[in-house]
């Protein structure tokens, strides 16, 4: 009798035993079809967000800003400011530049990295104290709006000079906004045009040392720098600023707005000549120094 109740239990320990050994198995058989199917991905090295290319640090050959008088204006270009020129009085007007009054003349700004808007540089000159000049951006291909960038209103800077001004910062990036790019812009030429469009006629600086002068400009070389953080920093030097050159910053976020511009005059170093010392170098001896020993004696 003992044996025949045994033997249940004892088939159950041995159908849980093979229940078990079957789902192991069968697992095994899972992980090693996954492990043949699995691919392993390198994960590439975190890179702060730039609005530049990366591997851009070291400029090349740029582009320079161009200026081009009304008879050099393409007909196309030409066509393009005359229909545009209800839209600038009326936005210079808000303004008060009096663009309906006096006689304007006007250039046309050539910015490669802004490629899909003509700007044109507008001026009024009535003598001295009383010269007005402004920056006007119309787009190519119909896709936004004409903007105005003030620059002076009969010698005086509106609300705050120029190239620092808010608003001169805020059309920057509307208009940049506006270009739809095919390709990320150079970030020289960028900084080169956004001082362009605020009333400066920037040239590169060639950094040269005066010999003759015996003075060595402070100027750096035009650099961009990539924050921790992301975004980037433009600097360079202006060296068709007068009377002094200018050097340039223009910090722009992750996403490439400009967030702050700053020019400041570039300053020169004096270097003057030291001759060489004639004879024995003259001079007051020292006295021998007296060493303390730790017993209390004293050592010359």
């Amino acid at each position: 009798m003992a044996r025949l109740r045994t033997l249940p239990l004892v088939l159950a320990v041995l159908s849980i035993a093979g229940l078990c050994a079957f789902a192991e198995a069968q697992t095994e058989a899972v992980q090693g079809a996954s492990a043949t199917h699995l691919k392993v991905r390198p994960v590439p090295e975190a890179v702060p967000p730039m609005p530049f290319p990366p591997g851009s640090e070291t400029p090349g050959p740029v582009a320079p800003i161009e200026f081009r008088s009304a008879s050099q204006m393409t007909q196309k270009d030409a066509d393009l400011e005359a229909d545009a020129e209800s839209s600038i009085a009326e936005h210079t007007a808000r303004i008060g530049l009096q663009f309906t009054r006096g006689a304007w003349s006007y250039r046309q700004l050539v910015c490669p990295a802004l490629p899909n808007h003509l700007f044109l540089r507008f001026l009024r000159n009535g003598g001295t104290g009383d010269v007005s000049v402004f920056t006007a951006s119309v787009p190519r291909n119909g896709e936004g709006r004409v903007r105005i960038v003030p620059i002076q209103l009969r010698g005086y800077s509106l609300f705050s000079p120029a190239p620092i001004n808010a608003l001169t910062i805020s059309a920057f990036n509307r208009i940049r906004a506006e270009e739809h790019p095919a390709k990320t812009p150079d970030w020289l030429g960028t900084g080169l045009c956004y001082a362009a469009l605020a009333g400066a006629h920037p040239q590169l600086a060639n950094l040269v040392d005066d010999l003759e002068s015996q003075k060595f400009l402070t100027a750096v070389p035009a650099k961009l720098e990539i924050p921790v953080e992301g975004g980037a920093i433009v600097s360079f030097t202006d060296a068709g600023a007068a009377p002094r050159q200018m050097e340039w910053t223009m910090i722009f976020d992750r996403k490439g707005r400009l967030l702050k511009a700053t020019h400041l005059p570039v300053g020169k170093l004096a270097v003057t000549p030291v001759p060489p010392s004639a004879g024995e170098p003259k001079g007051t001896p020292l006295p021998p120094t007296i060493d303390v020993d730790p017993q209390g004696s004293t050592v010359k």
